[in-house]
């Protein structure tokens, strides 16, 4: 997908034209021989300009490689976890008599054959609402993992709040509106994160693709002024290895 349209444009001639995460855009070698500065001039340094600045590229592409693998395996914890607070709050809601907003009516309809088995019979509202304030009152049994494919039963008594891990070892105790506020706030963060993360692997992938075709060009055209010159069996010494080069009189890229 291009990213022209994202990309930030250049205020003055000057300015270097970047996405909007800042990645600069490759230039294209429009006139090799104006790049290189003339007929005669010399290109290794220009070429290893152009690995230089590939390089670079292809680093911050790892980067973001493993940025997007770690939020790939993030955003679908975050979704569980707010999803189980969010049954907390509704449970808790309908237990105390409180009104639920249209996400938790929602969520009611969509989930409670699966997390809630409390009878929603419409003759016997009364008996269902006091059973589910006994069963609030009285605790919840869930299952609780213990490893993988291994759980214990396990009994919780609902107070009102949630503990939320925030990393380092860390765990803090939220009022259970709270926590998904948050956690709403920080999978919205991740979402997003996610969605830039691939936006400038695309940016990315476009600007190496142009470093490529710049070092072609620049090489192809090295190898047709050496040929008018007769000088086509000399090494072009282009190797970033420092190895001299072999023959290039087949070696033109397309």
């Amino acid at each position: 997908m291009a990213m022209t349209a994202s990309s930030s444009k250049s205020q003055t001639s000057g300015e270097m034209e970047t996405n909007p995460r800042g990645i600069p855009r490759a230039p294209f070698v429009d006139d090799v021989e104006v790049y290189v500065g003339g007929k005669d001039a010399e290109i290794q340094s220009v070429m290893k300009k152009f690995e230089e600045t590939t390089a670079k590229y292809r680093y911050m592409e790892i980067s973001l490689h493993q940025r997007r693998k770690a939020l790939l395996g993030k955003i679908p914890d975050m979704e569980q976890t707010l999803q189980v607070v969010q049954y907390l709050h509704k449970r808790r809601q309908t237990a105390l008599g409180q009104p639920l907003d249209e996400e938790e009516e929602k969520l009611s309809d969509d989930e409670d054959d699966d997390l809630d088995d409390l009878d929603d019979d419409d003759d016997d509202d009364n008996d269902a609402g006091q059973k589910k304030r006994e069963e609030v009152e009285g605790g919840m049994k869930t299952l609780f993992e213990l490893n993988d494919t291994l759980y214990a039963e396990a009994e919780i008594v609902e107070s009102g709040e949630v503990g939320l891990w925030l990393g380092a070892n860390t765990m803090l105790m939220y009022p259970l509106q709270e926590a998904i506020e948050l956690l709403t706030t920080k999978l919205s963060g991740a979402k997003k994160s996610h969605e830039e993360t691939v936006e400038d692997l695309e940016w990315l992938r476009e600007q190496i693709t142009v470093m490529e075709v710049n070092f072609a060009r620049v090489h192809n055209w090295d190898v047709k002024r050496r040929r008018e010159k007769g000088l086509l069996n000399q090494p072009s010494g282009l190797l970033a290895s420092g190895k001299k080069g072999k023959d290039d009189s087949d070696d033109e890229r397309d």
